[in-house]
């Protein structure tokens, strides 16, 4: 139900898994306000009712908590990237960390002192702003007039000059890109849905990559304004087919330059496509290759296993130290990448199999294993045939603590794997979102 009128004065109690915070109404119905900090007394008007909670917005901070600042960016609040701009930055960790530990004891159902026990401390990779390689920008066309900016908390799309989160060598890169795409689509529609631009100062590369539907494209013309406004070591063009619901790639053309992005990370250079996935934060992912090797103490005569591998990023460290690598990844454009980052690296006790994890598990005896599923985690499936290894360990690095939790109680129910240490590590300041290292050891 929309209401828009019952007004109340609250104090925000906690940060969710997500861009709102937790406060209770007098009757101590649950509720959700977006841009509240823990300590917040602020006067909130009520936007929706449900049954079991409500949703708030604020209409004045009577008392504002001392874990208040003031944003670093004059679209936060507005753009959907960092929803946590507002809150002090050691608060951030601590709430991270507390989000882990909700996790593990509402949806694993774990004791809570366990969690508390097994949850070390968020691990800060690096500075607060200028951590990301990548940034996405929306593309939405009215008319003959194509807006290119950030995507908005309410679903509209922001243009912005510059995101104090991107990496990237040239402060303008945002807005010449965003100028030459204004003037390109100004004349004729490129179908373009996305836009990505990847930045390295590891190695100095700039790539841009148009995400378009299939069809006719003025290709040179194209790649011409953006080198002219912005200097790119790669520009290409992404093709997607099929419906929104679930868009696939149909083919990747190289416009100018190397036709993919170079980035070092933990010792290795990696190529990547444009599809391919790596983590934003190339600082924090060397946190997270450090964290799992050494949790695992491979040895060099060790049967590894490493399940969701993408390009090679664990895969590649995992392979110097271990006797030999079973690596499977579904996402084909991934996979290509790491048949060619293994062959650059000159590395062959890898076996990169194509496929998805439970169809084309390896069929092999592991002494450690890595997985690093997406979101949704680890199918049940998976989690029985990882249960049936002999395995003496396995690093879990996840994205999501509601489905860590929940596959670390399908481990423990099997009898099989139970954490013996869970490390958060925040790759993403300004947001929710973390990334855990969850080291699992044989049960008995």
């Amino acid at each position: 139900m929309e209401t828009g009128t019952a007004t109340y004065e609250v104090e925000i109690e906690r940060l969710s898994y997500g861009a709102d915070a937790i406060a209770r109404t007098p009757e101590g119905k649950t509720l959700f306000i977006p841009g509240g900090v823990p300590g917040d007394t602020v006067r909130v008007g009520i936007v929706e009712e449900k049954d079991r909670y409500s949703r708030g917005r604020i209409l004045e901070v009577v008392g504002p908590s001392d874990r208040r600042v003031r944003p670093s960016c004059p679209f936060a609040g507005i753009c959907g990237g960092c929803p946590w701009a507002h809150v002090e930055r050691s608060f951030q960790l601590e709430a991270k960390r507390s989000l882990v530990i909700d996790a593990l004891t509402r949806i694993g159902r774990m004791d809570p002192e366990r969690a508390e026990a097994l949850v070390g401390a968020c691990v800060d990779v690096g500075p607060a702003l200028g951590y990301r390689n990548k940034i996405e920008l929306d593309a939405v066309r009215n008319g003959n007039r194509t807006t290119i900016g950030m995507h908005a908390a309410g679903g509209d799309v922001v243009k912005v000059d510059a995101c104090p989160l991107f990496d990237a060598p040239s402060k303008k890169a945002v807005k010449a890109l965003s100028g030459a795409l204004g003037y390109l689509a100004g004349s004729q529609d490129l179908a373009l849905e996305r836009v990505g631009i990847r930045s390295s100062k590891r190695t100095g590369e700039v790539e841009v990559a148009l995400w378009t539907e299939t069809g006719s494209f003025p290709r040179k013309h194209v790649a011409k304004v953006i080198g002219d406004a912005l200097p790119a070591s790669s520009i290409v063009r992404v093709m997607m087919k099929g419906p929104k619901a679930a868009r696939r790639v149909a083919g990747v053309e190289c416009l100018s330059g190397k036709g993919f992005w170079t980035e070092k990370v933990a010792g290795e250079a990696m190529n990547l496509s444009a599809p391919s996935f790596f983590q934003v934060n190339t600082r924090g992912a060397e946190k997270l290759v450090a964290c799992a090797l050494d949790g695992l103490g491979v040895e060099p005569d060790d049967e590894a296993m490493d399940l969701y591998c993408g390009a090679g990023t664990f895969t590649l460290p995992l392979a110097h130290r271990a006797g030999f690598v079973s690596a499977v990844e579904s996402y084909g454009p991934a996979v290509r990448d790491l048949r060619r980052n293994l062959e650059r690296a000159g590395i062959g006790n890898v076996d990169a199999i194509g496929g998805d994890a439970g169809l084309e598990f390896p069929d092999t005896d592991a002494d450690v294993i890595i997985v690093d599923p997406p979101r949704a985690g680890l199918a049940k499936e998976v989690v029985e045939k990882l249960s049936a290894q002999p395995a003496r360990a396995i690093a879990y690095v996840s994205c999501d603590p509601a489905t860590l939790a929940r596959d670390i109680a399908r481990f423990e129910e099997l009898g099989t794997f139970s954490p013996a240490a869970i490390t958060p590590h925040d790759l993403f300041p300004q947001t929710f979102h973390v990334e855990s290292v969850a080291l699992l050891s044989r049960i008995g």
